[in-house]
């Protein structure tokens, strides 16, 4: 199961996936608190078992609300003690998480989380949901990136096999090879204005092994995909390579606007 890391005010807190939901290891986060405390002496708090129990009436169908009715009757008594794994075998709890051995631990709902933070210290509550927060836009760039370079390869097998089958068996492997750096650069200057190698050279101070795609916005990148299929379908029909970047140059032209649908700048090369 991945584990991702948060470090909060210097503690590193551990996230994990569980149903698909963020979790948040409340055994790190008491890191956090001076002296020695366990969970148990947050749930013997009576507004700690309110508030966990309307969370899972919220979002567990499942729950023993009959059971949690008896708990809450007697919460915030002096003599009430509730364990983690009580609370979830009484009342057939989703919003928690406990295992026992060198990496188990006790771990929450995000939600849940958030509210044992607050007991912790009102400070450690706000640096948690910041902290996390900056984990999750992470998360999405990086989702946002795979994305984009996906979608330069939904139609990546269409064009490479027409390259295949109607020009690589008529020339030798070096001449193999060159077709294939040139194919990618009939698009590359069709949507881009200029090939790969120009593009390196222009910018330096870009990270080494990527290349003009890897910097394009969603618009691009979708026309992208669309030329890889129609210049495959191209190739299939005999057309020659000056009338092919005539026709991707057009469609980028064509319909990059409608995709932008705004006044910025479109890095089109202008194909005469």
């Amino acid at each position: 199961m991945a584990k991702e890391k948060m470090i909060i005010k210097g503690i590193e807190v551990a996230v994990k996936k569980f149903n698909k939901n963020d979790f948040i290891s409340l055994t790190d986060m008491l890191k956090a608190k001076e002296g020695d405390y366990f969970v148990s002496h947050w749930l013997r708090n009576r507004n700690t078992i309110e508030y966990i129990g309307i969370w899972e009436k919220i979002h567990n169908p499942a729950f023993n609300c009959a059971e949690f009715d008896i708990i809450k009757s007697v919460a915030g008594l002096n003599n009430f003690r509730l364990s983690v794994q009580e609370w979830i075998d009484r009342t057939n709890a989703i919003g928690f998480v406990s295992s026992a051995g060198r990496y188990g631990g006790t771990y929450a709902h995000k939600d849940i989380a958030f509210e044992f933070g607050m007991w912790i210290s009102p400070e450690f509550k706000i640096y948690l949901v910041k902290e996390f927060q900056r984990l999750k836009e992470s998360e999405q760039a990086q989702l946002q990136w795979s994305a984009r370079r996906e979608l330069t390869k939904l139609n990546y097998h269409l064009h490479t096999d027409a390259i295949k089958e109607n020009i690589v068996p008529k020339l030798t492997e070096k001449q193999k090879t060159f077709v294939y750096q040139n194919e990618a650069d009939v698009l590359n200057v069709a949507l881009f204005g200029h090939t790969a190698a120009e593009w390196r050279a222009a910018n330096p101070d870009k990270e080494k092994n990527t290349n003009v795609r890897d910097y394009a916005d969603i618009h691009h990148l979708l026309v992208l995909a669309n030329m890889e299929s129609y210049n495959a379908q191209m190739i299939k029909d005999g057309l020659s390579q000056r009338d092919r970047i005539q026709k991707l140059n057009d469609m980028a032209r064509y319909q990059l606007p409608i995709l932008v649908q705004t006044n910025a700048p479109v890095m089109l090369g202008d194909r005469k």
